[in-house]
This record gives structure tokens, sequence and C-alpha cells, in this order.
């Protein structure tokens, strides 16, 4: 059905709830490139203006993705919980906005409506927020998970710690470890972006680092990240396998291009599951997302960028996962331009995710043909960071020598962490104390204990025996 607003002596007029959504959007690259932004400031105010006049129910109404198409359309209506949604049916999607916004919406309300909120309601409600909005709401969202050990709980900030290697040569992945470790990064996971698409290498990675992680009573988790089909082989043959990982999209299509589908998603969870290698839960699935994705697949259907990354988290939230990131600037320039629109997409990413139930952390990171630096980098990890986030990227030095792009380093976690209070994951912040990495009060000790002098040649070792 077309949709319209009027403005002064003018009325723009709008085609169906797509266009509505496309041209309410923040001014990024990616919607331009697909010609879905709207043609001036104006026509993108009477967009907002007619979006927030529409009812949420609209959202279950009118699909923006046909039904009988799209099979992530119809995971998204199928799993919709009406009676947590009867707590907001009433609203529109201004005053969904300003419900958010409401002391009284609290953690616990929140997590209650989550689902009956489809992502199309988070992304619509999204483009009405100011980046402080989006912030507010999104540290009032609590999504908790667990393996081996905790994530998401309030005043916590957990790291991922990326030691990847462009020959994934087994000594420099260890030494990069070791690096992280004692900044004490590594209670999100330790995860590989292997160079390599060989299963036995694969097969010393898993290897490596469960033998790391088992030997120091490490209480973290492990992923190689590498195309789901490839974990469940390396099940399949006896590989330590915690996490399973998987790049995802809002679309059928787009997953396609990735190779995935819903079924071979719940196949890799049942069969990770089935190891039973959890200690204090069974969050298995490890997802990466970006805004553009669909759009770069030429599979996004005439849906802005940012609706279909929020459709992403609804696939997401379906395989209770461990941990999802938004990779925001990975892609390039031509879908996320400059810091600006870097920043707005974190901040949008992160709150839809939280808002669904996701347990969203971020890479903050960025291309080196992008116009964005590091300082840019630093604005968005502290908005991240006030805003709750789940988990943020450690990468040695911020540059990744094997994915060539610029993210967040060890020292960068140091900062925030000092700077806002935050402690690492319980269980994680334990053995930190144990290892004389950090003291009681979570703070990192000027000067390591020496046992981790021989700490160090295990780990080593451990490489030198994953990389035979």
């Amino acid at each position: 059905m077309p949709y319209s607003h009027r403005l002064g002596t003018r009325t723009y007029h709008f085609a169906n709830l797509r266009e509505v959504l496309a041209k309410a959007s923040p001014l990024r690259s990616g919607d331009m490139l697909a010609g879905l932004a709207a043609a001036t400031a104006e026509e993108g105010m009477a967009a907002r203006c007619c979006l927030a006049d529409l009812p949420l129910g609209i959202f279950l109404a009118e699909a923006l993705i046909p039904y009988e198409t799209d099979e992530v359309t119809r995971l998204i209506v199928d799993t919709h919980d009406q009676t947590a949604f009867s707590e907001i049916s009433h609203l529109t999607v201004g005053d969904f906005r300003n419900w958010l916004l409401l002391p009284e919406t609290d953690a616990t309300v929140l997590a209650r409506v989550a689902p009956g909120i489809t992502p199309e309601m988070a992304a619509a409600v999204s483009k009405l927020m100011r980046n402080q909005d989006l912030i507010a709401v999104a540290r009032k969202c609590r999504v908790v998970t667990r393996f081996r050990d905790t994530i998401g709980l309030p005043g916590r900030l957990a790291v991922r710690l990326q030691p990847n290697h462009p020959t994934d040569d087994a000594r420099g992945i260890a030494a990069s470890i070791f690096d992280g470790l004692l900044y004490g990064c590594g209670d999100a996971v330790i995860g590989i972006n292997p160079a390599s698409d060989n299963l036995s290498v694969f097969m010393r990675l898993w290897h490596m680092l469960d033998e790391l992680i088992q030997r120091h009573t490490i209480p973290t988790q492990s992923c190689v990240l590498t195309h789901v089909t490839s974990q469940i082989r390396g099940i399949e043959q006896g590989a330590p396998v915690d996490l399973i990982f998987q790049s995802i999209a809002g679309t059928e299509q787009a997953n396609r291009s990735f190779g995935v589908s819903l079924a071979l998603l719940r196949e890799a969870q049942q069969a990770a599951l089935s190891l039973g290698r959890g200690t204090v839960g069974n969050n298995v699935m490890y997802f990466e997302t970006g805004q553009g994705s669909a759009l770069s697949a030429d599979a996004h259907h005439g849906v802005d960028q940012q609706t279909c990354e929020a459709r992403a988290y609804g696939v997401a939230r379906a395989y209770s996962p461990l941990l999802v990131n938004s990779v925001v600037g990975f892609i390039g320039p031509e879908y996320l331009y400059d810091g600006k629109q870097i920043t707005r997409a974190g901040l949008e990413d992160h709150f839809c995710g939280k808002l669904l139930g996701v347990p969203l952390g971020c890479d903050i990171c960025y291309t080196n043909h992008a116009e964005a630096d590091q300082d840019d980098m630093d604005n968005l990890l502290t908005l991240l960071a006030v805003a709750g986030v789940s988990y943020v990227m450690g990468v040695p030095g911020s540059d990744d020598v094997m994915l060539n792009y610029q993210s967040t380093s060890f020292h960068d976690a140091l900062y925030v962490r000092n700077v806002l209070g935050l402690r690492h994951a319980p269980e994680f912040e334990a053995w930190l104390e144990r290892m004389q990495i950090a003291g009681t009060d979570g703070q990192l000790l000027d000067k390591p204990a020496p046992q981790l002098l021989p700490f160090l040649g295990e780990l080593a070792q451990a490489g030198q025996r994953g990389g035979q």
C-alpha cells in the first residue's frame, strides 16, 4: 500500500513500506549506491515523520520480503511472540521510541517484550533516534550468555582475542595469544580467521587452542572462523570444536551467497551441542554480520542495508548464540563511506541487536580506503562501551595482518575498561588473578609473576606442535 506525508505545501509519496524505511534512514553510501536513499534532506524528514505515525502492527501485516519466497521472513513471522508483543501493540513507531526512553522501561521490561519485537520494528524505531537515544536504550538491555564463562553482565566488557597470521604460522599465533592474555583479553573467545581453506590446517589450530585452554584451565572458548561445513566436517573427524562460527545476513538469498541455510545452521548447532564442551552454559554459536552484506550480494530486495542488518539479528537469535558481532566498517566505503557513517551504523547495530535479545558485540573497524581513522574508532569504542556493548575485538597493534583492515587493539580494550571501570567476564577475571596477571580489583599488575615465563615457553611449544 502507498504511504505519504505532507511537509508545508508539499506532499511526499512513498510506494510501500520498504521505501518509507529506506528513505527514513540516515544517509549512507550503500543506500545511495542501491538507489534507495532519500533524494533530499526534506524527503528524508518526510519519510521519518511518516514512519513515526505508523502503528507497530504494520510490520506484521506487510512483509518487506515475501513470506513465500524468503525463509528469513518465514522465521521472523513464525517465531513472533504475540503475547510479548501485546504490551506494545498499541504503539506507533514514534510512541515506541518514547516508550523505550522512559525510565520505567527497564531491563526487565525490555527482556519481556523482546520476543515480540521484529527486526523491522527495531530498525524502524532506530531511524527516529539520535545517537544518544541509541546509547541510552541499548545500555538498559541485558543479554547474558554462557559457555565456559559469562558474557554480557552489567559492568563487564569482554574481548575477542584475534591472533590472525597471514600464513597460519602456529608460533606467530601463539605469540599473539600470549600478548593478548597479558593484556587481559580473550574472555569472549580466542578466535582465529585462518588464511588457509585446508581442513588439516583447521584441525591443527583447533587442537592447539584446545591444548592451551585445557592445560591452563582458561575459562574461555576457542573458535576457528571458517565455513560452517568445514566445522561440521571437523567435528565428524574428532576436532575439539567449542563454538560454531558463520557469517550471516538478513535475506535467504544473501545467506545462500554465503553457502548457508537455516537448516544447515541448525545442523551445525546440534553437532556442537552434542560435544557437551561448555562448563557454565551451552550457547555454542558465533555469528558475524555487517551492514551492506545483502547489497554486496545483490540480495537486498529493495530493503535498506540497516533493516537487512536487523533481519540478520532475527536469524541469529533463533540459535541462542554466545556471541554476535557487527563487523561494522569491514565491507568498505561503498556501504559506509566515512567515520560518521561507521559510527552511526555501529550504534544502530548494537541497539537493534540488544533490543532483539541478541548478545551483540562490535568489531569497531575500517578499511584503509575509507574516510576514517583510529580517532573515529576511539570515539565509537567509547560510545559503544557506554552503551553496554557485550564485547569488542583485540587485535595485535589494531592492524590485522591477515585480513588487512584496522580494528581495536589489546591496549584499546585496556583504555576503555580503565576509563569506564569495566571488568572482565567474572570467571576469566578470577583466572587472571590466579595467574597474577591482574589483581583482585581486575586491574592489570605492573609486573606479571615469574610463573608466566614457563607459561610462555609452554605456549610456544604448543604453537610448534600445532605447526607440525
